[in-house]
């Protein structure tokens, strides 16, 4: 299938596409760096669309939103591929399974009404985009969503924030939801460890909330690299003065896996710590990764500290908001509740 956001060079061999911040110019024959959108002789064609490697129905904290239809199911799907590099993808057999299988590209074949119709036979209020980064399925998942929105579901991305302003217009119309990982707040960490720049991540950020588009951030802490203070303290301000402080910030746990696997399990000590830097910029909800049972996980009015959504990891227990409202003190809390 012919893909989207592209031009052809002045060569006519070559094509630069468009899609993502990478904007790789790519011969004839030739992939970019996701693996996935190949120039077939001067025609940008992708080459995973419908070809869904991962279909599951989850909690919607599972993405993880806390603040976008609490205890609601989502179906989340995915095909192969990525335009990151991460060494400590956690996802990688499908992520990098284009690079690492010699360019094999495997999934089993769905058409977007399928996917909206198992959607709803299953009870789930949304789509999830997720497991590998939506933006390298962005076909697929815009004739998905635009569907779904017709058919009253939500549309929700997992992503890495990297697609260009080009497609994140396409897209937000039937956007609901994103959670975006911003991985670091340093240039050189995403150079390293990501094959990507941080820059691109930040200004979509702020675009996408300018776009109405309802954005939670998460952020993987991990041991000696991106866990310094001073670098928690400038990404919190950002998050604060830049998206609001209604904006909830998942700070979560690292365990060795993939490539990186010379880093110990994050303290939790560390994650704590952040989470009070997180509270002391001026966050309201900051909430804690991969440590089931900490109250870290759990949502309090930022005014009175009432308990209003008891989470035990990625299910919630109890939830006592009323129309978007702490039932105690009547504060407006941040977030899509019907």
């Amino acid at each position: 299938m012919e893909a989207l956001f592209y031009e052809k060079s002045t060569d006519q061999a070559s094509v630069r596409c468009r899609l993502c911040n990478h904007r790789c110019l790519i011969g004839d024959g030739k992939r970019g760096i996701c693996g996935v959108r190949e120039n077939a002789s001067g025609v940008l064609k992708t080459r995973v669309y419908g070809k869904l490697v991962a279909r599951n129905v989850d909690p919607i904290e599972k993405k993880p939103l806390f603040h976008f239809l609490p205890g609601t199911l989502s179906y989340s799907i995915a095909t192969p591929g990525c335009n990151f590099k991460c060494d400590f993808c956690q996802n990688a057999d499908i992520s990098q399974m284009p690079s690492a299988r010699g360019g094999t590209i495997l999934g089993k074949k769905a058409s977007p009404r399928e996917v909206v119709d198992a959607a709803g036979q299953t009870g789930c209020a949304s789509i999830a985009y997720t497991y590998t980064e939506p933006t390298i399925f962005f076909e697929f998942a815009y004739d998905t969503a635009r569907l779904a929105a017709e058919k009253g579901l939500k549309n929700v991305f997992v992503t890495n924030g990297y697609m260009t302003r080009e497609a994140l217009d396409r897209i937000h119309p039937v956007l609901d939801a994103a959670n975006v990982d911003l991985k670091a707040f340093r240039d050189a960490f995403y150079k390293e460890h990501c094959g990507a720049r941080l820059e691109p991540v930040k200004e979509n950020l702020v675009h996408m909330k300018k776009k109405g588009i309802f954005v939670e951030v998460t952020t993987l802490l991990i041991p000696g690299l991106n866990d310094d203070p001073g670098e928690l303290k400038e990404m919190a301000a950002f998050l604060s003065e830049s998206l609001g402080p209604g904006t909830p910030w998942h700070i979560s746990r690292f365990h060795p896996t993939y490539r990186l696997t010379d880093r110990p399990v994050t303290p939790v000590q560390t994650l704590t710590r952040a989470r009070q830097i997180g509270i002391d910029a001026g966050l309201k909800y900051v909430y804690l990764g991969n440590v089931p049972g900490e109250n870290g996980e759990k949502t309090f009015c930022p005014s009175c500290r009432a308990l209003l959504i008891d989470r035990w990891g990625f299910f919630v227990n109890k939830n006592t908001l009323d129309a978007g409202r702490c039932p105690q003190c009547d504060t407006v809390i941040e977030g899509v509740w019907d």
